[in-house]
């Protein structure tokens, strides 16, 4: 099991608290450095204000040196496909290989309107996302010295020369995830090395991980080739004290927290962590 750090700034972090984060994580062993990809508050002021996912990845490539950055996850709705293919290959550059690509839908409608960004209804944004993914990754797998051309009903490319090229060969991981039933399996088992759970029981999280292997299996994909992994709220103590103190400050009952999130003391947290 590798255990990875997720954080939301739009709710509240500037560059200076994600790279102290980020640092922090490099130093006690820690995979991977992630973070949402939101530009508004779902609650509290969210000040100092949002910050850009890819603009931190890419300060943070240069600031690192081992652990793996990613995005949890890239709405499809902020970027058009192929700038968005450029700039991850650019911080894959960067980073000397060690980015994951994190995508989906988008859904929160009220940062769209918030910054003028278009938000269609959810069959036209699954729309584009698939087109996006078929998009993003022809270009990073388009051999050097040939052209993708994609024709689509929401992007088309014609003799695009598909670069910058990742460092990553033939393109870095690219994570899929959410609970949808049918179209979110079908794409993660064609476009997807990692599927992940966000914020979900045990028990859901395996059934949806079930759905995706079913998909995989639908086809001709070997299950076991995905990677699957959840997203939790972790709040440790070094006792009981401290624990119901740290869940306090984050705004969570801590008589509730063992249920809806990981928490408690360290073995707690250790045997929530060997169930999931």
């Amino acid at each position: 099991m590798k255990l990875r750090i997720f954080t939301e700034p739009q709710q509240g972090a500037d560059y200076r608290t994600l790279r102290a984060v980020a640092l922090a994580a490099e130093e006690l062993g820690f995979d991977a450095f992630f973070r949402s990809d939101h530009y508004l508050t779902m609650s509290g002021s969210g000040r100092p204000g949002p910050t850009d996912s890819w603009v931190t990845l890419g300060a943070l490539a240069v600031e690192t040196r081992r652990i793996r950055l990613g995005t949890l996850v890239t709405a499809a709705t902020f970027r058009l496909p192929g700038p968005l293919a450029i700039s991850v290959a650019q911080v894959d550059q960067m980073s000397g290989g060690r980015v994951e690509l994190g995508l989906g839908t988008g859904w929160f409608e009220r940062e769209h309107t918030a910054y003028g960004i278009p938000f269609p209804a959810l069959g036209e944004r699954f729309d584009r996302f698939e087109e996006q993914l078929a998009i993003v990754t022809g270009l990073w797998e388009t051999p050097e010295g040939e052209t993708f051309s994609f024709e689509g009903t929401h992007y088309q490319l014609e003799n695009s020369p598909g670069l910058p090229k990742p460092a990553q060969r033939p393109r870095p991981p690219v994570i899929l995830g959410g609970a949808g039933a049918r179209r979110t399996p079908r794409l993660a088992a064609r476009y997807a090395d990692e599927f992940n759970v966000p914020f979900h029981s045990v028990q859901d999280s395996a059934a949806a991980f079930g759905r995706v292997r079913e998909a995989c299996e639908a086809a001709g994909r070997d299950p076991s080739s995905m990677i699957y992994s959840v997203a939790q709220t972790v709040c440790c103590g070094k006792d009981e004290a401290e624990f119901r103190r740290r869940a306090a400050a984050i705004g969570w009952q801590p008589e509730t927290f063992r249920e809806a999130g990981i928490g408690g003391t360290p073995g707690q947290v250790a045997a929530s962590l060997r169930s999931t």
